[in-house]
């Protein structure tokens, strides 16, 4: 937890007045632990709430502006919020700026401006949603300032349309939608064609969630996301001739696919989709084996989910395989795979605790011979969803 008297102090020297009416919020980052890009293909996802993530604090202005800045970047700025629109030279502003956005089109005007100063726990880049923590925080702290109601369900909605329209990254859900309804020592099994959503205890036992920040900066917007994304949407046209009604992979179950895959005319499409569909199996039988608190197993189905993301969905890369080849490498390590879009960011990994600096340090060392980068280790709990940070907590 950020020391919320030092941000106060912040706070005011950034924006002068005082500290009396400064409000603080907080959303977490996120971590997938199974169920990779399927979130766009209507799929089931199980991601988990970390108990890091930005802390917003917020006050009232008396004119019709937003105030916006970070403890994480030198840029700040003053935004009008009539006419609000995305700017290349705003860079992370364009999260706020678009929540901002997103809510008249809702129908909801805010009544005035506010002053925003953000501080951000997540690596930038690593593929642990900083954005979307951005968004989830920003949306539920506007809301609770206007007297609205805050429905995490609706906001992780609006945060993902502010990013798909506004900002112009075609993100699925997943990510806001666990940053908005995460829950300590939960999982969320997740719908993502209904939003249906189950909290699934994660009991880890003497098990230990290790993220691997390969320091490989990826950019969604520049990637080759949007990439699969047609590839997908092309798999459903050519899946179609057998099922005319389909919009999203994550409509077929697994015997269907396989009985129909020939209709996909494209090889490389065809792997694409294969992906999807049995990495939509591995996310409901990861819970099954949960359920039974066979951890060996999950381990198990998380290492065949990277292996389909590298072979099948092509969306690994040298740095993040090298990680997982050298975590798979420790004794006590049950599973590695990447977690987030891919091309560079993150791994998770389930390490037994006794395991654990060994893992840091010889994971570490690896990965630095085979990739000259540095990496980062993150020992992480399971944490709440976003909310507002009262004085005694």
């Amino acid at each position: 937890m950020p020391q919320i008297t030092e941000l106060k102090r912040e706070f005011a020297s950034r924006f002068g007045g005082s500290e009396q009416d400064v409000r603080v919020f907080h959303a977490p980052g996120r971590v997938n632990l199974i169920g990779e890009h399927t979130d766009y293909n209507g799929g089931a996802v199980f991601p988990a709430a970390l108990t890091f993530g930005t802390t917003l604090l917020i006050r009232p202005r008396s004119d019709r502006s937003l105030g916006l800045a970070s403890t994480n970047f030198p840029l700040s700025h003053e935004v009008e919020l009539d006419g609000l629109a995305f700017k290349d030279e705003d860079d992370w502003m364009n999260y706020p700026k678009g929540v901002a956005w997103e809510l008249e089109q809702r129908g909801i005007r805010l009544s005035r401006g506010y002053d925003l100063l953000y501080h951000g726990e997540i690596p930038n880049g690593a593929g642990l949603s900083s954005s979307a923590s951005i968004e989830v925080v920003t949306a539920f702290a506007l809301l609770t300032m206007e007297g609205k109601p805050t429905d995490t369900v609706e906001i992780a909605v609006w945060s993902q349309h502010a990013e798909n329209e506004f900002v112009g990254v075609k993100c699925g859900i997943m990510d806001q939608f666990a940053v908005a309804n995460g829950k300590k020592d939960h999982a969320i099994h997740l719908d993502c064609d209904t939003l249906k959503y189950e909290l699934v205890p994660f009991q880890s036992g003497d098990y230990k969630l290790v993220i691997g920040n390969t320091n490989k900066r990826r950019g969604l917007v520049d990637s080759k996301y949007n990439e699969r994304r047609a590839q997908c949407e092309q798999a459903v046209q050519d899946l179609r001739k057998a099922f005319p009604e389909l919009t999203l992979l994550g409509q077929l179950t697994l015997a269907q696919y396989e009985e129909n895959e020939k209709l996909i005319a494209d090889e490389t499409v065809r792997r694409r989709a294969r992906h999807v569909v049995e990495e939509i199996d591995r996310v409901k039988r990861s819970i099954e084996v949960l359920q039974q608190n066979d951890l060996a197993a999950f381990g198990q189905l998380m290492n065949a989910s990277h292996d389909s993301l590298r072979d099948l969905y092509e969306v690994t890369g040298a740095e993040l395989d090298a990680m997982v080849d050298a975590a798979r490498q420790v004794p006590g390590v049950l599973g590695s795979r990447m977690t987030g879009a891919g091309f560079g960011g993150c791994t998770i990994s389930l390490v037994h605790k006794d395991s654990v600096e060994r893992f840091v340090s010889e994971v570490g060392e690896k990965y630095e011979a085979a990739t000259g980068l540095h990496p980062d280790f993150y020992v992480c709990d399971i944490g709440d969803g976003v909310r507002e940070w009262k004085e005694e907590a």
